[in-house]
């Protein structure tokens, strides 16, 4: 599978297959995050995998009741271990540098025949509450893994014309 059909044909998965993803699989989705790029390489981040069922069901109720994610045979919840470093763009680094890590193990795990979606929606001091996570510690965001039980057609995206602009803002 190239890149181009990961990007075209990945969707955000909700149902999961009750089927144990292989170590070996989980490895080689954890080794696509820690080879993502970061600010200056600093790779201030740490990854949790989550396969404990009561576990996987607190986070769900931590995740404003999706319950979907404790289906997943994983979750993986991205934090950031130094949060105070802003880019000279005036963005904080950690945010971006695990949204990178994070598509990286998305797209990596789809490429693997897994299903992934995307969790913005959360309680952060839950999360942190239910895994033991230091206060100085971020959670940027988490995805259920898993083998998929569903295949969501695609939504509908906007036209080039409509996102993409030359030399100038438009």
């Amino acid at each position: 599978m190239d890149f181009e059909e990961i990007v075209k044909k990945r969707r955000s998965i909700r149902k999961y297959k009750n089927k144990k993803i292989e170590d070996e699989k989980i490895k080689v989705i954890l080794e696509a995050a820690r080879l993502a790029p970061s600010a200056k390489n600093e790779q201030n981040w740490k990854f949790i995998v989550v396969n404990d069922p009561e576990l996987k069901e607190k986070i769900a109720i931590a995740s404003y009741n999706q319950f979907f994610i404790k289906e997943a045979d994983i979750v993986i919840v991205a934090c950031a271990t130094d949060s105070s470093r802003i880019m000279a763009c005036g963005q904080p680094a950690y945010t971006v540098d695990l949204s990178i890590a994070m598509t990286f193990m998305i797209c990596q795990a789809f490429e693997l025949g897994l299903g992934t979606c995307w969790i913005g929606a959360f309680d952060e001091q839950k999360i942190k509450d239910v895994l033991k996570i230091p206060n100085n510690i971020r959670v940027v965001a988490l995805s259920p893994f898993g083998y998929p039980d569903e295949n969501p057609p695609a939504r509908k995206r906007k036209n080039l014309d409509e996102i993409v602009c030359y030399n100038y803002y438009k």
